[in-house]
């Protein structure tokens, strides 16, 4: 069972010279180069009103209307997981995600994630694509996401995520000392020999991270950073990638810096907090029925909390 969704686009001029379906699959990225490629093939993908070929090469400033069929999920089970709601209506859900839940199912998570929660709220997100989830954060970092409850609320809050209209905003605690804000514009892609992982690579995609120092602490400075695009573990790769990676990172952290003195309660602190230190407190977007500007913020889990409190008190 489906449903066809219409999305328009503009091919951006970045993308001239790419292959048809190939700067499709950088403006829709929630739909896989394969079914992209047999849309265009089925006649289901206009460009500038015509169809044509996947292999034809963009100039840019092309207009695009795709229509999409959008099928019920099927392979993901509803699960009356509870879920901390702060916004509801009939076209949007804004949810606070707990550090440890995993957002999709995947090979070794096919149940208990937000997905199956969101199916056991509302039966009828199973008609959207990824039962309305338009982006995601990872397992092990807390906050803000929001999710479309009808197919015009979908299209909606697409547009602005690829308009980079909508706003978002981290805590994140970095390892080291910063002294200043700023900006990390760097390409991100898979890495290169292991593929659970990403990195800065000069062919990857386009990736700006903006952060500004919230609080100096000992050994580490708490950051607020404000994501321009929206790339697999983006944050983490970037703070890696300037020296500054976050605490608890078990991917892209390296070892532990333990201050200097000793202070053996702080570090048995340090290493206790064995994920991330990142959490997404704030969310703004136009709402998709009536136009309006919303926003919110969500505290920080009590673990993270308790992890600031105690750096403060070596201070």
């Amino acid at each position: 069972m489906s449903e066809t969704e219409q999305f328009t686009a503009e091919i951006p001029l970045e993308l001239a010279g790419l292959r048809f379906d190939q700067a499709l699959a950088e403006l829709f990225p929630d739909f896989s180069r394969s079914k992209l490629q047999s849309w265009i093939k089925q006649g289901h993908v206009m460009l500038d009103g015509e169809a044509h070929n996947p292999k034809r090469k963009v100039l840019g400033g092309e207009q695009v209307i795709l229509h999409a069929e959008i099928e019920m999920e099927t392979d993901c089970e509803p699960e009356d997981i509870p879920l901390d709601i702060l916004f509801e209506d009939e076209a949007l859900l804004i949810v606070n995600k707990p550090a440890g839940l995993v957002v999709h199912p995947a090979a070794g998570h096919r149940e208990g994630t937000l997905q199956n929660a969101l199916l056991h709220h509302e039966p009828s997100l199973a008609g959207i694509a990824r039962s309305g989830i338009v982006h995601r954060i990872d397992k092990d970092t807390s906050g803000l996401l929001m999710i479309a409850k009808t197919l015009k609320a979908h299209k909606s809050l697409v547009d602005q995520l690829q308009a980079r209209e909508i706003d978002r905003e981290y805590l994140a605690l970095a390892q080291g000392y910063l002294t200043a804000g700023g900006t990390v514009d760097e390409p991100i892609g898979r890495h290169p020999t292991d593929r659970k992982r990403f990195a800065v690579r000069e062919d990857g995609k386009p990736s700006v991270t903006h952060y500004r120092i919230e609080e100096r602490l000992p050994g580490h400075t708490l950051l607020r950073a404000k994501l321009e695009t929206g790339r697999t573990h983006q944050i983490r790769v970037h703070l890696a990638h300037i020296r500054h990676p976050l605490l608890g990172d078990p991917v892209y952290g390296g070892r532990l810096r333990l201050l200097p003195g000793g202070n053996q309660e702080l570090g048995n602190v340090l290493r206790g907090f064995r994920r991330q230190a990142l959490h997404a407190e704030k969310l703004g977007l136009e709402h998709p029925t009536t136009g309006e500007w919303c926003e919110w913020r969500v505290d920080m889990p009590q673990d993270f909390q308790c992890l600031l409190e105690a750096l403060r008190q070596a201070a």
